[in-house]
């Protein structure tokens, strides 16, 4: 049985206490953090079992979008220092249950991989009086390395890929978090979404595993600098082999792919 489908009668009953539900949030039950410490909350996309997030239509995936507002502003506040929205998809990220859902993290701190682009936008604002991430947006619109644009986001295989077939979503306009978005950047974030994912999905033609992590500044009203963006990881270096991170990724930090990446942004970008 699945614990993340709605509880149909005459049947146990799961963490849903629903017969049906459209998008359904609720506590995790085993946290890494909780009460005084943070918080850790399951996102599930629909009561739907046997689909996925790309599968969904644009519409639902919008209403998504607005869930995570609504969470993201209803977790700021004290110890919670950075929030968190992400997914692991497939058996080869770890999970265990196949119901299409994410989760939230509400850190008690910021943590070290987001302090180090805070560093390093917080340096180039400083020294160029611009945002990092624009600047990387100005080279990567009409690049090599695009996959898709339209007038709110852009998805692009970055120049520093750690993984084959890595992919950064980030909107067009410099906006700090998921809560600064209006109506029309959600709109088009749920449509780019849904649009990346079917292309990965195309990619080997079978349902293609990947993290999905949402990259927002802290908690609070600093860091005007940082840029929102969403990165992926798949971790598949063609359709029956994974990238393993080995000696020179976990010794040294270097991460090394095999395949260019305007190469893999041109594969992405010809199954639209």
């Amino acid at each position: 049985a699945c614990p993340l489908c709605p509880t149909r009668p005459g049947e146990a009953e799961t963490e849903i206490p629903e017969a049906r539900y459209h998008i359904a949030v609720f506590e995790n039950r085993f946290p890494a953090y909780s009460a005084e410490q943070g918080r850790c909350e399951v996102v599930c996309y629909t009561d739907q079992h046997d689909t996925s997030l790309g599968a969904l239509p644009v519409e639902h995936v919008s209403d998504l979008v607005r869930v995570w507002q609504d969470r993201v502003r209803e977790l700021a506040r004290p110890p919670i220092r950075h929030i968190y929205v992400f997914e692991n998809r497939g058996e080869e990220t770890g999970v265990t249950l196949h119901h299409p859902h994410g989760q939230i993290y509400g850190y008690p701190f910021v943590p070290p991989l987001v302090q180090r682009e805070l560093a390093a936008s917080a340096e180039h604002a400083r020294r160029h009086r611009e945002c990092l991430y624009c600047r990387v947006l100005a080279d990567e619109v009409s690049g090599p390395r695009l996959v898709a644009c339209d007038r709110c986001w852009c998805a692009f295989v970055p120049a520093f890929a750690r993984w084959p077939y890595e992919v950064h979503l980030a909107p067009l306009a410099h906006v700090g978090s998921l809560v600064d978005l209006d109506d029309q950047q959600s709109d088009s974030l749920a449509r780019m979404l849904k649009d990346l994912l079917q292309r990965y999905d195309r990619l080997f033609r079978r349902p293609l595993p990947y993290v999905m992590a949402v990259h927002q500044r802290p908690v609070g009203r600093g860091a005007r600098h940082y840029h929102l963006h969403v990165e992926f990881y798949p971790p598949n270096r063609d359709r029956d082999r994974l990238k393993y991170l080995a000696g020179s990724e976990l010794g040294a930090g270097a991460f090394t792919v095999d395949v260019r990446v305007e190469d893999s942004a041109r594969e992405l970008r010809q199954l639209g």
